[in-house]
């Protein structure tokens, strides 16, 4: 073999070599941890616990469960790790040998609990926790908002309150009579970027002994995860006060100025925990750095050998967690979604066909008129956009039974597009665009055209405001908030965009789930008009459904008595005569005066149900515990 070829085989091993050592070095590590004496750092990573050595190396798994394992903390003599797990359903804290071996469970509340800090002696665990408190504690209760300071025996026991003040991130100072935590003055999603607000984090010092609090930063935006310095004289926190989030030291002295230690410029740098000998840990794009003051940060190389649990593949039941379901017009097929995917089975038998099969979540399936096509939104190449699946062969009448279906992209543009429903004759599609416009799609001009402007509905998640087709298609009733943040009122409109926006029901109590009824004949909705309100917008509320008529014989015909009732629809059965389509012509002053209200008294209803003669209202209603169908 000549020389060129040996250096080429050679450069050839290398390169093989460098592929094989990025495929195991692990990603997107989070909560790493450093050890007391700074040779160990223990980390989270696909919902297991590892440790590694602190100069880098081949990770070892402290816990391989299919439970959700992370935030390890180390105990300060270094031989044991605390976590948070929610293998009995939400997070409680565990501790493990560092060295590995079977957790034991310290908590057992049905609130959340996530581990922060051993106490010196190592006896006690920190934690945090938004579990009731005793009222004299409470402060702006919200299990959304606030969390509570606690510690356990690292043996067991009953936890003990330390503050309700809204602590996160809490940490004792090495003598044990002081905490540094980051506050919690109200909601806002912990990996938002760049955040200015009042609710911002900013960082405080508890004296145990005084129960005394003080500040140590105060800019408006975010500042996090702060630790104590060894010698307790400083602490190290996380800010983004200089537009990325870096990490700063701010010294307790008197006037003392905090000084940047970091300056990461293109993402922020996350989870901080420290060593005795100031040893600084933090991830920073998914990977984990080590650093000494006045140093440069240095990224741990971290590898990965077992096969963990993220790529095994395994058959998964389909029978349960279903978030949608829809029954075909011929009432012999259900569509439904699981794990983000379209299936298609049998009312009749057993068999199931999976209708889509890709990385990305699909959701809002709807049937088409004829049954023989599905419509559903996916969110494809970074945007939500509506699909259609369509049987391909027509001796193959069922999607359940299908060997071959044909999907298109239907509906795809920048904006984002979902909440697809056919019209009646299935000649158009209704959708929402950019989560606040309604537009109707026109299948033979390829065309939309809105009915409902930008700047009419707020979003807060999708799918939180409905429309609905009436029977004959000619007409759509929407939710619409009139630009308002809060209380709207249902907006009718005619399905070709002509006559503008119209509200047959203006009330300040507003209008939810509202739907046709009687053929189109009438509209129900929901209204706390009559119920226990309460006096801010997003606590509890009692409602009540409500009718309301379009014409005048619908509504004397429902205000007829039971028995005057049964002897008309005696005299019309034997004459048989056929209730004549409506076709509306609305003057809102006079729906107005056609309403009246089916329950009998107000309550929490999270959906309801009119029969097609009107004679019957199926609701689900929660008096005392849980909802039950009235």
């Amino acid at each position: 073999m000549n020389g060129k070829k040996l250096l080429g085989l050679m450069g050839l091993f290398a390169l093989l070599q460098l592929s094989t050592q990025a495929q195991n070095e692990a990603q997107w590590i989070r909560y790493p941890s450093i050890s007391p004496d700074g040779k160990t750092i223990a980390f989270g990573y696909k919902g297991d616990i590892y440790r590694v050595d602190a100069a880098g190396g081949v990770a070892i798994p402290l816990t391989i469960h299919e439970a959700h394992d992370m935030m390890p903390v180390w105990s300060r003599d270094g031989k044991q790790l605390a976590f948070a797990s929610d293998r009995y359903g939400n997070f409680d804290v565990f501790i493990i040998p560092s060295t590995g071996g079977n957790p034991t469970r310290l908590t057992y509340h049905s609130a959340p609990d996530y581990p922060t800090d051993f106490s010196p002696d190592s006896k006690q665990v920190l934690f945090t926790s938004s579990r009731n408190i005793p009222e004299k504690n409470i402060r702006f209760y919200s299990p959304r908002l606030f969390m509570n300071l606690y510690t356990v025996s690292s043996a067991g026991g009953r936890a003990t309150m330390i503050s309700s003040a809204g602590f996160e991130q809490a940490h004792y100072n090495k003598a044990g009579n002081k905490i540094v935590f980051q506050d919690r003055k109200g909601y806002e999603d912990p990996w938002r970027k760049h955040h200015n607000s009042s609710v911002t984090r900013d960082i405080w010092i508890l004296d145990l002994k005084s129960n005394t609090y003080q500040q140590i930063s105060n800019y408006e935006g975010e500042d996090r995860e702060p630790v104590f310095s060894a010698d307790n004289q400083s602490v190290y926190y996380l800010s983004e006060k200089n537009g990325n989030q870096n990490l700063y030291k701010q010294s307790l002295a008197k006037d003392a100025k905090e000084t940047k230690l970091t300056s990461f410029n293109t993402h922020p740098v996350r989870h901080l925990s420290i060593s005795e000998n100031n040893t600084l840990c933090y991830s920073y794009d998914g990977s984990v750095y080590t650093q000494q003051e006045g140093t440069a940060p240095k990224k741990i190389k971290i590898e990965m050998y077992n096969d963990g649990r993220a790529g095994t593949e395994k058959n998964v039941s389909i029978t349960g967690n279903v978030t949608q379901f829809v029954l075909s017009p011929n009432g012999k097929e259900i569509a439904f979604i699981n794990r983000g995917e379209v299936f298609v089975t049998s009312v009749e038998g057993g068999q199931t066909k999976r209708i889509t099969n890709t990385p990305e979540q699909e959701r809002m399936v709807q049937w088409a008129p004829d049954g023989k096509s599905l419509v559903y939104a996916g969110e494809r190449n970074g945007s939500w956009d509506i699909f259609r699946s369509s049987l391909s062969r027509k001796e193959e009448p069922y999607f359940y039974a299908a060997t071959v279906l044909n999907e298109e992209l239907l509906i795809g543009t920048e904006a984002e597009e979902y909440q697809p429903k056919f019209s009646p004759d299935g000649k158009e599609l209704a959708y929402v665009a950019d989560r606040n416009i309604l537009k109707v799609y026109n299948f033979a001009s390829k065309q939309s055209r809105i009915l409902l402007p930008d700047g009419r509905n707020h979003s807060y998640s999708d799918g939180d405001w409905d429309f609905n087709w009436s029977p004959d298609g000619k007409w759509i009733i929407s939710d619409d908030s009139e630009g308002s943040w809060f209380t709207g009122n249902t907006a009718l409109m005619k399905a070709d965009g002509s006559g503008g926006i119209q509200h047959p029901m203006k009330s300040g109590f507003g209008q939810d789930n509202p739907k046709w009824a009687l053929d189109g004949k009438a509209m129900t909705w929901l209204s706390a008009k009559e119920g226990r309100k309460s006096l801010a917008h997003q606590g509890s509320r009692e409602v009540d459904i409500y009718a309301g008529f379009f014409d005048q014989d619908s509504y004397d015909r429902f205000k007829l008595s039971k028995e005057d009732y049964a002897l008309l629809k005696e005299k019309e059965d034997t004459a048989d005569k056929k209730a004549a389509k409506l076709a509306i012509n609305l003057k809102p002053e006079e729906f107005e005066e056609r309403v009246s209200r089916l329950t009998i008294n107000s309550s929490s209803i999270s959906d309801y149900a009119l029969s097609p003669d009107g004679s019957k209202v199926y609701y689900l209603a929660a008096f005392e515990k849980g909802y039950d169908l009235w």
